[in-house]
């Protein structure tokens, strides 16, 4: 297993123990929700130190029910996931372009081009071999 790999099952190993912990342990049982955003946590908070407290913003839009919100907060982060992604490949896809480009330059092979066969390397040219069975 290569180093990148390792890290790689490291690192969705410890996402994993961060989603399943707090749910195996109970954290937040004592809660009437027990999970719930910082948003209502806050708001919980500050009507229990000034109950007469008016907020200075209302809502753009107010969502009819609970799933439609998350409904909507997953399509914010799925949008937001293609556009990171888009992003990243693109990128990826710019440095593997100017690799190349710079290995045309040089002659050189580029680096991600190492597992193509010998014959894909150099476009074949047939009257060269033609040339050479005719001169004889």
């Amino acid at each position: 297993m290569s180093r990148n790999a390792k890290i790689n099952t490291l690192l969705l190993l410890i996402v994993a123990a961060l989603a399943v912990l707090p749910i195996a342990l109970g954290l937040g049982d004592d809660e009437e929700e027990p999970f719930a955003g910082a948003d209502a946590q806050a708001e919980t908070a500050i009507t229990e130190i000034k109950p007469d407290y008016e907020p200075w913003f209302s809502p753009l839009y107010e969502p009819p029910s609970g799933e439609v919100e998350s409904a909507l907060f997953a399509l914010q982060a799925a949008l937001g996931a293609g556009v990171l992604a888009y992003y990243f490949g693109l990128r990826k896809g710019r440095r593997q372009g100017a690799e190349q480009a710079r290995a045309e330059q040089t002659g050189a092979e580029p680096a991600h081009a190492e597992g193509r066969a010998e014959s894909s390397r150099e476009p074949v040219d047939a009257d060269a071999g033609r040339a050479e069975t005719e001169q004889v």
